[in-house]
C-alpha cells in the first residue's frame, strides 16, 4: 500500500509504505514459521555456500599464484596488478548485470548462468598462454563473482523458512572466508602448479551448476511474474510435507503488490531525496570497507612481503595465517554482531585497523623490517586482519540488504555492490605502483589514514540498525530522521 510522504521543500510524494504484518513473512499462523528445514533448502544453502567460497577462492588464489605467474610470465607489477584487478573489473559488471537478470529471468536462471561461467572461467585461465589472455579470464570469473554475490544470499533468503532465514543466508558470508583460506593453504604448499590451483575452482563450479538444476525458482520472483501456481508448487517443493503453504504464499502477494504499486522503486527511487540517506551511507560504507586496506593483503601480502625481504615460502605461511584469521574473526563478529551492535562494532575495530597499519608503516619506514623485526611485523598484520574482517569487512554486505525501502531494495543493494567492486579495482589496480612511488610503509599509512576517514564518516552519518525492523528503518528514512541520534533512543 502507499502513504503519503512529504519532502522537506513541502512537496507530497507517494512512497512504499513496507507492510508490518503480525507475524513475520511467511510464518504459519499456527506459529509453526513455515515448517522446519528440508532436504531442498539444505541444498539452496549448500549453492550459496559453494558460490561465497567461490568468490573468496577466486579472489585469494591469485596472491600465491602471482609469484609463480611473475616468474613463468616474466611480468612486472603493472601485469601483476592488471591480472589481480581484472576479477574485480569483471565484478562491477557482474553485480549490475545479474540485478537485473535476476528481476527479468529469475534467480535461478541467473545463478545456472553464475556457475556456467564460473566452470568456463575458471578453465579459462588455468589454460590462459600469456598475462592477456589470463586477464581477461579473470574478467570472465568475476562476472560470475559479482553475479553471486548479488544473487545467491537473495535466493537463499527467499526460499528459506523465516526462523532459519539469517543463519542460512549467513553460510555465504561464512564460505568466502573458508574460501580465502583454502587459497592460501594451496598457495602456501609451493607444490601446487598455479594452473592446477585456479583450475581446480571448475569441480565446485560444476557441483553448483549440478545443484542448481534440481531446485526451483524463488516464490516471490514467481509471484511478480505472475505465476502463482508455480510459486505454490515451489514452496510446497522447499516446505516439509503436509505444510499449508497458503498463508505464506498470501503475505509474498501483500508485499510484491505494495512493491508494485509503489512510486518510489528501483533504480529512480534512489534518487529521491527521502531515500538519499540511506544511499549515501550504504554506498559510503562500502567504499571504506575496501578501503580499510584488507584486499592490499589478501590480494598483494606475500608480493609486498617478498620484496621486502621475505622469502617465499616466509610469505605464503604469512598467508595463510591472514586467512585463517580473516574466517575465525569473521566467525566470531558474525555471533556477536546482534549483542554489541553494527553501528559500535564498526567503530570500535575501525581504529585498531588503523593503529595496526600505523605500526606496520612505521617498521618500514624507519628501516626497522630485517629478520628481528619479522615476528612483530607478522603480529601486526594478524592484528589488523582480526580488526578489519571482524568489523567493518562485515558490514559491506549486510547493510545492503537492512537499510534500503523495500521497493529500492534491490536496487540499492546493486549500487552498494559496485561501489564495493569499483573501489576495490582502483585498489587493486594501483597499489603496486603506489608502493613503487612512495614507498611500501608510506603506503600503510596512507591506509591508515583511509580507516580513520573511514570512522569520521561512519560515526556522523552510519545509526545504529541492530534491533531496528526493517520497517522501522523504513520509518525513520521517510520521516528525515537518518543520522545517528535519531536512532540513539533504541538501545
Amino acid at each position: 500500500m502507499t502513504a503519503p510522504h512529504r519532502h522537506t521543500d513541502g512537496e507530497t510524494d507517494q512512497r512504499l509504505e513496507a507492510p508490518t504484518p503480525s507475524r513475520a513473512p511467511g510464518a504459519d499462523p499456527r506459529g509453526d514459521d513455515g515448517g522446519g528445514l528440508t532436504g531442498a533448502v539444505v541444498v539452496v544453502a549448500l549453492v550459496s555456500a559453494i558460490s561465497g567460497l567461490l568468490y573468496g577462492y577466486d579472489t585469494g588464489i591469485i596472491s600465491g599464484a602471482l609469484l609463480q605467474i611473475t616468474d613463468e610470465f616474466g611480468i612486472g607489477s603493472g601485469w601483476e596488478q592488471v591480472i589481480a584487478a581484472s576479477i574485480l573489473a569483471g565484478a562491477v559488471i557482474g553485480a549490475l548485470v545479474c540485478s537485473r537478470l535476476s528481476e527479468r529471468r529469475g534467480r535461478r536462471m541467473t545463478l545456472l548462468v553464475v556457475a556456467t561461467i564460473f566452470v568456463i572461467g575458471s578453465l579459462a585461465a588455468s589454460l590462459a598462454p600469456d598475462p592477456l589472455t589470463l586477464s581477461l579470464a579473470r574478467v570472465v570469473l568475476g562476472f560470475a563473482v559479482g553475479g553471486a554475490t548479488q544473487t545467491a544470499p537473495v535466493y537463499v533468503a527467499e526460499l528459506a523458512p523465516t526462523r532459519y532465514r539469517g543463519r542460512l543466508v549467513l553460510f555465504f558470508q561464512i564460505a568466502i572466508g573458508v574460501g580465502i583460506l583454502i587459497a592460501t593453504i594451496v598457495g602456501a604448499t609451493e607444490r601446487v602448479d598455479w594452473r592446477v590451483a585456479i583450475g581446480a575452482a571448475v569441480v565446485p563450479s560444476a557441483l553448483m551448476l549440478g545443484l542448481m538444476l534440481r531446485l526451483p525458482d524463488s516464490p516471490r520472483w514467481l509471484v511478480k511474474a505472475g505465476r502463482d501456481e508455480d510459486a505454490r508448487e515451489a514452496l510446497e517443493r522447499v516446505r516439509p510435507a503436509g505444510t499449508d503453504v497458503s498463508p505464506e504464499l498470501s503475505e509474498i502477494d501483500e508485499l510484491v503488490e505494495a512493491e508494485r504499486t509503489a512510486r518510489t522503486s528501483g533504480w529512480r527511487g534512489l534518487r529521491e531525496p527521502w531515500v538519499r540517506p540511506a544511499l549515501v551511507v550504504g554506498c559510503g560504507l562500502a567504499i571504506f570497507t575496501q578501503l580499510s586496506g584488507i584486499e592490499m593483503i589478501v590480494y598483494y601480502s606475500p608480493t609486498i612481503l617478498t620484496d621486502n625481504g621475505f622469502s617465499d615460502s616466509a610469505a605464503l605461511r604469512v598467508s595463510v595465517a591472514l586467512g585463517a584469521t580473516y574466517l575465525i574473526t569473521q566467525l566470531i563478529g558474525l555471533a556477536i554482531i546482534d549483542r554489541v551492535g553494527r553501528r559500535r562494532l564498526t567503530l570500535i575495530t575501525l581504529p585498531g585497523a588503523a593503529l595496526a597499519l600505523i605500526v606496520l608503516g612505521t617498521f618500514f619506514v624507519t628501516g626497522n623490517d630485517g629478520d628481528a623485526q619479522v615476528p612483530y611485523i607478522i603480529a601486526t598484520l594478524i592484528a589488523f586482519m582480526a580488526f578489519t574482517a571482524g568489523g567493518i569487512q562485515l558490514m559491506g554486505w549486510l547493510t545492503g540488504s537492512e537499510i534500503y525501502p523495500l521497493a529500492t531494495r534491490e536496487a540499492g543493494a546493486a549500487a552498494q555492490s559496485a561501489s564495493l567492486w569499483g573501489t576495490n579495482l582502483l585498489i587493486t589496480l594501483t597499489l603496486l605502483t603506489i608502493i613503487d612511488t612512495i614507498g611500501t610503509g608510506q603506503t600503510f599509512w596512507l591506509y591508515a589514514a583511509f580507516n580513520i576517514a573511514g570512522f569520521v564518516f561512519l560515526y556522523r552519518r552510519m545509526p545504529e540498525l541492530t534491533g531496528r525492523s526493517l520497517e522501522q528503518i523504513e520509518n525513520k528514512l521517510s520521516k528525515g530522521q537518518f543520522r545517528p541520534a535519531d536512532f540513539a533512543d533504541h538501545r
